[in-house]
């Protein structure tokens, strides 16, 4: 597994351990002009779940993955926070702030899988 691919699974897994929801992995890599490789999108429930979501993320890709985000901007108001890790960049939402922006619709030539919620 490429160390891209070892980073989208370890920030899927930082998700999961804080019950982020909706996980869609984005494959931008056959768009040509993109800022990134894959976007990694999911949403909390509440501003204090997104900013826990997210430091779970930076925990699990520390340690198994080797990386660190190169900036994460949004956490003041926890409503949309996005981390850069250069090739990847995640996108944690708020139900109503993703419903609105619909990233998934923007990136409609993306090949997108969702994976499925932990119980």
């Amino acid at each position: 597994m490429n160390d891209t691919k070892v980073l989208i699974e370890k920030i899927k897994e930082g998700i999961q351990e804080k019950k982020g929801k909706k996980i869609v992995v984005a494959d931008l890599t056959s768009i040509e002009d993109t800022i990134c490789k894959y976007f990694v999108i999911c949403q909390g429930n509440s501003p204090s779940q997104v900013s826990a979501i997210v430091d779970s993320i930076k925990e699990f890709t520390r340690k198994g993955a080797d990386s660190k985000p190169y900036a994460i901007d949004g956490l003041r108001n926890a409503e949309w926070v996005a981390m850069d890790y250069a090739d990847v960049l995640v996108h944690v939402f708020l139900p109503e702030t993703r419903a609105f922006y619909n990233f998934e619709h923007l990136w409609a030539d993306a090949k997108l899988t969702q994976i499925p919620d932990l119980d």
